[in-house]
């Protein structure tokens, strides 16, 4: 495994560099949509509770590979064209959003429902009511499956090597094909993947340890 790595040591950093890169996009991109979808899904106007609820089941049930592909292959028919880089981050970041919808959805729905209603009796609208009282205390509620989806999202970040997404995966089946060392070079990508989630799996019991004792 050190001589694939002294040897291959060009590649495999640039692949972990772009795996980074789509991660964090992703990862950020996706919380975003997936906390709106879950204001959505507990949203007092049925037609708005319906968009969000559509969303995340049509999510939750496609394959993710079908929607890289479709923003790869798909897409370009009709002019829109994406790189695999693109692509792959697009459809992780759809993807996993919907799965975070649904854990904050679950967490906003554990906050007792008093918490809104004194909210809105001091003068604040829906909105704001949710923003500054019950998304805070279902946050807390959710860190740990939150960050089991983080984890996950790097881990299905290795989507991109399927459309040539010049990520780690991708720069280790290169070197597998090339040097046929495979079970060295994907025991290796292995341990790339455990440096990525290692930590942010260390970094999320932490803050749950902190905000439990907080409390």
């Amino acid at each position: 495994m050190k001589d694939i790595f002294l040897n291959n040591q060009d590649m495999l950093l640039s692949g972990l560099k772009v795996t980074l890169t789509a991660s964090l996009l992703a990862l950020v991109s996706s919380l975003i949509i997936g906390t709106f979808m879950a204001l959505l899904e507990v949203s007092p106007i049925k037609f708005l509770r319906k968009i969000g609820a559509i969303y995340v089941d049509f999510f939750r049930n496609v394959p993710l590979l079908i929607v890289v592909m479709f923003f790869f292959v798909v897409m370009p028919i009709y002019g829109v064209n994406f790189d695999g880089f693109w692509a792959g981050t697009i459809g992780l970041t759809l993807y996993t959003s919907a799965f975070i919808a649904d854990t904050v959805r679950a967490g906003i729905l554990s906050i007792p429902k008093g918490q809104l209603e004194a909210g809105r009796s001091t003068g604040l609208s829906y909105m704001q009511a949710m923003f500054y009282i019950v998304l805070p205390q279902a946050f807390k509620v959710v860190i740990p499956p939150l960050g089991n989806q983080f984890i996950n999202l790097i881990k299905n970040s290795s989507i991109l090597a399927m459309v040539t997404g010049l990520d780690l995966m991708y720069q280790g089946d290169l070197i597998a094909t090339t040097t046929f060392q495979t079970i060295e070079t994907y025991s290796l990508i292995g341990l790339f993947y455990l440096f990525l989630t290692l930590p942010l799996s260390y970094l999320m019991r932490y803050i749950e340890n902190q905000l439990r004792h907080s409390n």
